[in-house]
């Protein structure tokens, strides 16, 4: 099993995910590595983001480029967020395949998704070979 995502490595819960799933638009994992924990230790859960400045945020996520969007991303999803069902990841705001692929996998144990990202494929293809050693 691929313990190096960074999805698994620093969240707690869904919506923790979405924000990793954000920050990486675009951007390295070794960047968001580095901004992750910074920002979640600052804002855990989407009702403390929500009441933060957007000046705040800013000074957190603009190592990661595309400040203004990601912000925007950001909060739009945390806003959705606080009434999401938890069934289809892609009705939050600013998430995509690879968000609505990754909570599909790691949230709902669901591994028949097709992703189109290498990370995901590389996890799902270990899985399955983990499956197949017992």
């Amino acid at each position: 099993m691929r313990e190096d995502l960074m999805v698994q490595q620093q969240i707690d819960g869904p919506w923790q995910h979405m924000v990793g799933v954000i920050m990486l638009n675009q951007t390295s994992r070794k960047q968001v590595k580095q901004v992750l924990p910074k920002f979640l230790q600052k804002w855990d859960k989407a009702e403390k983001l929500l009441a933060a400045s957007e000046d705040d945020i800013k000074s957190i996520v603009t190592p990661l480029g595309m400040t203004n969007i990601r912000v925007k991303r950001l909060l739009g999803m945390s806003r959705d967020y606080l009434t999401w069902d938890k069934n289809d990841a892609k009705v939050l705001y600013g998430i995509g395949k690879y968000g609505s692929d990754s909570y599909e996998i790691f949230f709902k144990s669901n591994y028949s998704v097709q992703p189109t990202d290498k990370e995901l494929l590389r996890y799902l293809k270990d899985m399955d070979y983990g499956a197949n050693q017992g």
